[in-house]
């Protein structure tokens, strides 16, 4: 009965999905960016779905259960934190600019080079992203329809797969109204639920007063504030959020649908949390075996509130999976391999042909990290971890430093990236968990570092940027952020 309810919200979805695909005609454009058409409500609910996914809700629910409130909760803080700095300061300017992917930005900013490294990077990040949304569906069919959990995986694949590739972000769009419209109403139910029948029970130093957890080393204190960095500033340069800001009509629509879908991602993350701290109370000494909420949901919740939130978490899955694929397919079409608009010899557009091609291996990716690292939150957070370690700075420095300059942009991608990536090897841990992807034995770097690497990376790229740029001379250089204008500023260029 749950798998056929849960099945039933799913085929809706994908009915959706596929009716309005015919918006595409064939368009590029339209297929990456909707045309530019869409409007507050569509464009609110696209970033709320990219930031309410199951790594913000099973891996939220995970990390408060194991660790405390703000060990989870930090994961929609963050990242409705990010929306919020993005409305506040880039988001207008973005829409402005008329862009296909936010690495189009690197291109016109810092040049060809720094778009194919800045490209690459985001591919492997989102992929993460992916990987950590196919591992919900995973364990979801294999704790509630039997199979395996590589086939749980697989079977989230396809049903996204197959509406992104025909509708785009038309699909994602109005998918993501009615997903959005499902999980809100399961949060609210849930957390209902829990409230009458057992109470909101938060054990001792584990709520969100107890400010312990972002003050004390030994409560996870250096994870916590690590997670609401990354996620807070390293999720600003994300495809799918900015895939959203360009596709929405206007700039003002753009940065209303940032702050709506902050407060939307912190009414469904929060209560998230909340029901997290409560499980202890409602599963009793024996705990849980696999996710939180799913033992919840399987050995005390009534079957019609099983259905409505599994098709809430399966809902969030499918929203920003589709947004990622859908992002990082474009990427590499487009700024990759160079891909652009224009018509093939049969009278197709080249560019969404492409994208639609690179659906494939970008699946693939994710679908490989997904089964060596069977984890949800972590990957999130280690995902956006990437981005702030190495294109977060020049990003935000590109928009706001006149002396921002392609020399720079490099030292910091290349010292931010490396200085994280050895980090990574090096340290036992990832944000509280083994380091099952790829750990060096050392004696060199001990779990106490993990959360501290998030800063150091992030301010060796920082240091690099400004170094470098304070010792190239300004020079007049064409003014990137009007569509269509060549007006000169001052930014830095190689001293002669």
């Amino acid at each position: 009965m749950i798998i056929i309810g849960v099945g039933l919200s799913v085929l809706a979805i994908v009915v959706i999905g596929l009716a309005v695909a015919r918006k595409v005609d064939g368009d590029a454009t339209n297929f990456l960016v909707a045309g530019r058409s869409l409007a507050l409500p569509l464009s609110a609910a696209g970033l709320m779905g990219q930031a309410v996914d199951t790594n913000a809700t099973l891996g939220n629910t995970d990390l408060s259960a194991a660790a405390g409130f703000w060990a989870g909760a930090s994961l929609p803080i963050g990242l409705a934190g990010c929306l919020v700095l993005t409305g506040l300061f880039f988001a207008k300017r973005m829409n402005r600019m008329k862009l296909l992917t936010i690495a189009d930005f690197y291109r016109r900013r810092y040049g060809r080079g720094v778009e194919i490294v800045a490209s690459v990077l985001m591919i492997f990040s989102f992929c993460i992203l992916l990987a950590g949304n196919l591992v919900a569906g995973g364990y979801l069919f294999e704790q509630f329809l039997g199979t395996s959990y590589t086939v749980g995986v697989l079977l989230i694949v396809l049903v996204v797969v197959g509406y992104t590739a025909a509708g785009g972000m038309f699909s994602d769009a109005y998918t993501a109204f009615a997903q959005m419209i499902i999980t809100v109403c399961a949060t609210l139910a849930l957390f209902a639920w829990v409230a009458a029948r057992y109470g909101i029970t938060i054990p001792e130093g584990m709520g969100p007063f107890d400010l312990g957890q972002l003050g004390d080393t030994e409560q996870g204190a250096p994870m916590n504030w690590a997670t609401l960095f990354a996620l807070g500033v390293g999720d600003i340069v994300a495809i799918d959020f900015m895939q959203r800001i360009f596709a929405a009509r206007s700039p003002k629509v753009a940065q209303r649908a940032c702050f709506v879908g902050a407060l939307g991602t912190l009414a469904v993350g929060v209560p998230f949390s909340l029901v997290a701290l409560s499980s202890g109370e409602i599963l009793g000494p024996e705990g849980a075996e696999g996710p939180v909420l799913f033992a919840v949901l399987e050995r005390a919740a009534p079957p019609a509130l099983t259905i409505l939130v599994l098709s809430g978490i399966v809902a969030a899955s499918c929203s920003t999976a589709n947004g990622a694929i859908l992002g990082t397919s474009a990427v590499a079409a487009r700024n990759v391999f160079g891909v652009r608009i224009g018509e093939t010899p049969s009278g197709s557009d080249q560019l969404l042909r492409a994208t639609r091609f690179m659906l494939l291996p970008v699946v693939g990716v994710a679908v490989l990290f997904a089964l060596r690292v069977p984890e949800t939150g972590i990957l999130l957070t280690l995902a956006f971890d990437v981005m702030l370690a190495a294109l977060a700075v020049p990003f935000v420095l590109g928009h706001y430093w006149r002396r921002s300059c392609t020399a720079a942009a490099v030292a910091a991608i290349a010292v931010g990236s490396t200085v994280r990536l050895v980090l990574f090897v090096l340290t036992p841990t990832m944000y509280g968990a083994p380091n099952t992807l790829w750990y060096v034995p050392n004696d060199l770097v001990g779990a106490g570092l993990d959360g501290w690497v998030t800063f150091l990376a992030a301010a060796a790229s920082l240091v690099a940027f400004v170094v470098v740029a304070l010792a190239r001379r300004p020079q007049p250089v064409p003014d990137v952020f009007t569509e269509g204008q060549q007006r000169p500023r001052r930014v830095a260029s190689p001293a002669s």
